[in-house]
């Protein structure tokens, strides 16, 4: 009995041990994350063993990852890899979605801080066309460049995707044209490479419907580009019909494609889809 006494420690103690406060030790015993290993019974005073100091490491390491309680209850119930990664893949998901808020939060901010705006003039409303072309461009080239990362996570999925819808977005508040179907074309192969079978033919189809409305500003790449979409959009589907009847068109329509870059890229693009 004495030597369980001496391998117990009072809150205060282990508090120090462990680094985690003794207000945080109460919430924690409440919340059941970290019960004391005894209560005494005449004074009411918590009293921890030297084995629960573990415990509390991974609880103070976890908090300090911002990661919520309910998901560190699951972590230290669970020994489980598929759900460990599970919880912690989806708390990197949000905290790569407010990494993005914060920095659109410190990009509005420069120009205020540097005097290029004033403040009580700010609105949502000053972004002018071109700066909506830059952003546009910029998307659309930074969503291609997440594409092609070859160890891309799922915070990388999810940015790769708003990226795209974003660009696309920007084009459609100054451009009625080509570009538009572009800013489809990259929407459907964005949700092709996530395996995402109904928005990937959605937006292939926005795209061909675009396309055939024979914008003054439409290139001999195009069309080819929209039945090459649409191709890929059948094989993720699981349509092998129409995936093989798309690849058919746009490897007809690749015939009128004069510029050999632009030829050989389709080319290229075709030889991926499974048909």
């Amino acid at each position: 009995m004495e030597s369980l006494q001496e391998q117990l420690l009072p809150i205060g103690r282990f508090a120090r041990l462990t680094g985690l406060t003794v207000k945080a030790l109460r919430y924690y015993d409440e919340l059941g994350l970290l019960r004391p290993a005894t209560v005494a019974g005449d004074t009411g005073y918590r009293l921890y063993s030297s084995a629960q100091v573990a415990r509390a490491d991974a609880i103070r390491t976890l908090r300090r990852l911002e990661v919520p309680l309910d998901d560190i209850a699951v972590l230290l119930e669970t020994d489980d890899p598929l759900v460990v990664r599970s919880v912690l893949v989806g708390h990197q998901r949000r905290t790569a979605w407010r990494v993005a808020e914060l920095r659109a939060v410190l990009l509005g901010l420069q120009p205020l801080i540097d005097g290029k705006e004033p403040v009580m003039a700010t609105r949502a409303e000053t972004l002018d066309p071109e700066a909506r072309r830059r952003l546009a461009a910029d998307l659309f080239n930074k969503t291609w460049t997440l594409m092609e990362k070859p160890d891309r996570t799922a915070a990388d999925d999810d940015e790769m995707l708003h990226m795209a819808h974003a660009s696309r977005h920007h084009w459609g508040e100054i451009e009625s044209g080509a570009r538009l179907a572009r800013g489809e074309w990259q929407c459907s192969r964005v949700y092709a490479v996530l395996g995402r079978a109904e928005p990937t033919l959605h937006h292939a189809h926005r795209c061909l419907e675009l396309c055939e409305s024979a914008p003054a500003d439409l290139e001999e790449f195009d069309l080819p580009f929209a039945f090459e979409a649409l191709a890929r959009a059948c094989g993720v589907a699981g349509d092998e019909a129409g995936a093989r009847e798309w690849l058919a068109r746009a490897r007809a329509a690749r015939e009128a494609i004069s510029d050999e870059d632009d030829r050989a890229l389709l080319e290229a693009d075709l030889e991926t889809i499974g048909a």
